[in-house]
């Protein structure tokens, strides 16, 4: 009989701080940790590093199913090779969103990201996560926040970068965005009926930190 793998499900839209969540709960319990949102652009990055068309279903379903990425400390890591600010390029994101919609590489993605739940445990961040991928999980969190509250992040973030930013075209994107999200065919964003939402619009991101690490303790650490 196998090992029980305990599994955090971190979900909800852009900009409600579950990237830094998923990295906080990481450290604090010595799981592994995964970013949903990032496999996509792993495999992206994957397909134009070994010249892969884009119509080659069968190639890309190949290196979906043995794609070599790893998270390591807040970096995403395609062989051993630091590819964080690879994976944000224009380029990455345009391969990402094309094969993104493939259902033969979703499946396959599934599968491999279902293989990162192994002891001692895992964190994972992303949209279906509680959902679809980890229906099971021990501990299902929901982060939201509003529209505003977001673009008003996402402004500060880009200032911070030397970027100028219309936070009026921001706040349309970002709900255009969720729109999207919420109404899409393949795992629409919502939480799953046993998750715990938090609202962190008006929380800092360590009264978020806190309290999920409460839950942690309670719901995961002590069984």
């Amino acid at each position: 009989m196998s090992q029980h793998v305990p599994v955090i499900a971190i979900d909800g839209p852009s900009g409600v701080g579950k990237g830094t969540l998923a990295q906080f709960l990481t450290d604090e319990t010595g799981f592994h940790l995964l970013d949903s949102g990032a496999i996509y652009r792993a495999l992206a990055f994957g397909a134009v590093k070994n010249a892969l068309a884009l119509e080659d279903v069968a190639a890309l379903v190949n290196l979906a199913t043995t794609l070599p990425v790893e998270f390591v400390s807040c970096g995403i890591f395609y062989e051993g090779e630091d590819i964080t600010s690879q994976v944000r390029t224009e380029e990455i994101a345009g391969v990402a969103s094309t094969i993104a919609v493939i259902p033969e590489v979703r499946s396959a993605l599934m599968a491999r990201q279902k293989a990162f739940a192994i002891l001692p445990g895992l964190v994972a961040d992303g949209r279906d996560m509680g959902t679809v991928v980890f229906p099971d999980a021990d501990l299902k969190l929901f982060l939201t926040a509003s529209a505003e509250v977001r673009a008003e992040r996402r402004v500060k973030q880009l200032k911070s970068k030397g970027v100028d930013a219309n936070i009026e075209q921001i706040t349309q994107d970002i709900k255009a965005r969720d729109d999207r999200d919420h109404n899409r065919k393949a795992a629409p964003l919502r939480p799953a009926e046993d998750a715990i939402v938090i609202d962190t619009s008006h929380l800092g991101i360590e009264d978020v930190c806190k309290k999920a690490r409460t839950l942690v303790k309670e719901r995961v650490l002590s069984t």
